[in-house]
């Protein structure tokens, strides 16, 4: 898959503080960038976007980048890696993304249009806390492996967005706030 060269000045960022920082595990980290491009790349949405439990920036980076019209906001509590995200939009030239350094528990509520997670807690407890984020007909996406789709009242499934990374089935999928 080929990367934006937004992506291109995260991943050099990436390689070089990937260890210092303990920003993503061992092996490659193509197959990141590769996961979250697939994942946002059927998103058709606007408004402000929320990437929870951003990290290392996936896919609140991706998502920026390949829709520039969203406005995201990556939310990170851990300071080395809110930092880590500052120097990745400078580099980058990202001017649709800023960051949240803080937890998203404290995040003004019926905020965002969209919200996206990656990894950030157990599914059912990441779309409870997308559904307290959302408008009303706002859209979250979690990125899946191994988990079912979670269920939870006021989130409504409406599409699944399947492909292959690395051989291994992954799912983006995504709900809707309903009243």
């Amino acid at each position: 898959m080929q990367l934006t060269p937004e992506e291109q000045s995260h991943q050099q960022l990436l390689e070089k503080w990937r260890k210092a920082m303990d920003l993503v595990g061992p092996g490659p980290i193509q197959p990141h960038f590769e996961d979250a491009a697939k994942a946002v790349n059927w998103i058709d949405s606007e408004g402000l976007w929320l990437d929870l439990g951003s990290g290392a920036g996936f896919p609140g980076i991706a998502l920026a980048a390949r829709h520039p019209h969203l406005q995201v906001h990556l939310v990170e509590s851990r300071q080395k890696r809110a930092l880590f995200l500052k120097q990745v939009l400078q580099a980058a030239q990202i001017q649709n993304a800023k960051i949240l350094h803080q937890r998203s528990e404290n995040l003004d509520r019926g905020l965002a249009q969209g919200v996206i997670s990656r990894a950030y807690k157990p599914p059912e407890h990441a779309l409870t806390e997308a559904r307290n984020l959302l408008q009303i007909s706002g859209i979250a996406v979690l990125l899946l492996a191994k988990h079912e789709e979670p269920t939870v009242d006021g989130m409504e499934l409406f599409h699944v967005e399947r492909y292959q990374i690395e051989g291994k089935d992954r799912r983006a999928v995504g709900y809707r706030k309903v009243a």
